[in-house]
């Protein structure tokens, strides 16, 4: 039998609002169950892949609905824990006139922040083949702790691990701290999921661009730079870049175990790019997880480096087509159509 997926971190209730503008404008908002990695597990699971989930919810009417979705979603309660003495984390979501978002969280000593130390079990490790963890947890003890500690025991125990630092600048008033942390994280870490702007503020430079500044060469740049630092082992292998709706870029050392395109003679790095796919895009909330998703399922189906990104960035733009982080997350069959037709030209 084929061993397990296990995906850690935030449940939390979206509040999508009814049109863009400042929250003090807003008049409405619509209910959304949400968080990065419940996002990344329910996308595991419309992929046939469904995860195990560690997770901790609020005893309260919103810690009960996300009970019910992810319930729904098909993924094992097993990890999934009430917190008796806290609430449930709630975001408000606001758009811009360009579209971008900015969270209002309230999320002081909630039930997410709490989970514990050790709560899985080495025992359950060594039946795993992959963890997965959000930065979001890293920002509040006791959850910061408890994630690191799972992803260095599940690095001990022989899983890859995945890291998404998932940057939310209203739950790092210290950006020092975030740097500091999420390099810890990622001490522990094969296959790192981000954007050019969350691995220049864990410290990366990506000088390594023809032009640091150009869009085109960043990407891989960054990526490059990430795989260099420090001693093998101490540094993912893997790196994803995303570019919105310019799709993503991959690079990979030659620790990596999924086969990919021949490194360059400049480099060790094994690079690949994907141009994304043209979709009516309705909400980018959520594109990032739906694009995580589908690398796990990807890399453990045994697909190509290459062939891996352009497989979530299928499962990324479908995922914007609705409003929500988990309404459009795809099934396999809707990802497999929107290959067959192509990349954007």
């Amino acid at each position: 039998m084929t061993r397990d997926v296990l995906v850690a971190g935030e449940t939390l209730i979206d509040f999508i609002p009814e049109r863009s503008g400042p929250l003090e404008d807003v008049p409405g908002f619509d209910r959304r169950p949400g968080g990065a990695p419940a996002n990344v597990a329910v996308g595991l699971a419309r992929l046939e892949a469904p995860p195990l989930f560690w997770t901790r919810v609020g005893a309260d009417p919103f810690g009960r609905y996300l009970e019910t979705v992810l319930d729904d979603a098909d993924l094992p309660d097993r990890f999934v824990e009430r917190d008796p003495d806290a609430k449930t984390t709630l975001a408000f979501v606001t758009h811009d006139e360009t579209g971008d978002r900015e969270f209002t969280f309230y999320r002081e000593d909630t039930a997410d922040t709490r989970l514990e130390p050790g709560r899985i079990g080495d025992a359950t490790l060594e039946d795993l083949e992959w963890v997965h963890a959000g930065g979001v947890t890293l920002a509040s003890e006791p959850a910061r702790t408890a994630t690191i500690d799972l992803l260095e025991r599940a690095a001990d125990a022989g899983c890859t691990t995945s890291f998404d630092p998932n940057f939310r600048p209203e739950l790092w008033p210290d950006r020092e701290a975030f740097a500091r942390v999420g390099r810890e994280a990622l001490a522990h870490v094969d296959v790192c999921k981000a954007t050019v702007g969350e691995l220049e503020r864990l410290g990366y430079a990506g000088d390594g661009a023809a032009d640091a500044s150009d869009a085109e060469s960043k990407p891989e740049a960054i990526a490059r730079a990430v795989l260099e630092d420090g001693a093998p082992g101490e540094s993912p292998h893997t790196v994803f870049v995303t570019r919105g709706d310019e799709g993503a870029v991959a690079a990979a050392s030659e620790r990596a175990p999924w086969p990919a395109e021949p490194a360059s003679a400049e480099s060790n790095a094994r690079v690949a790019s994907h141009p994304g796919f043209d979709v009516d895009v309705v909400d980018t909330t959520g594109a990032g997880d739906a694009f995580v998703a589908g690398v796990i399922a990807a890399l453990r189906d045994g697909r190509s480096l290459e062939a891996a990104l352009g497989f979530a960035g299928a499962v990324a733009a479908t995922a914007t087509t609705d409003a929500g982080a988990m309404a459009a997350l795809p099934t396999r069959s809707t990802v497999e159509a929107l290959l067959e037709d192509g990349p954007e030209p």
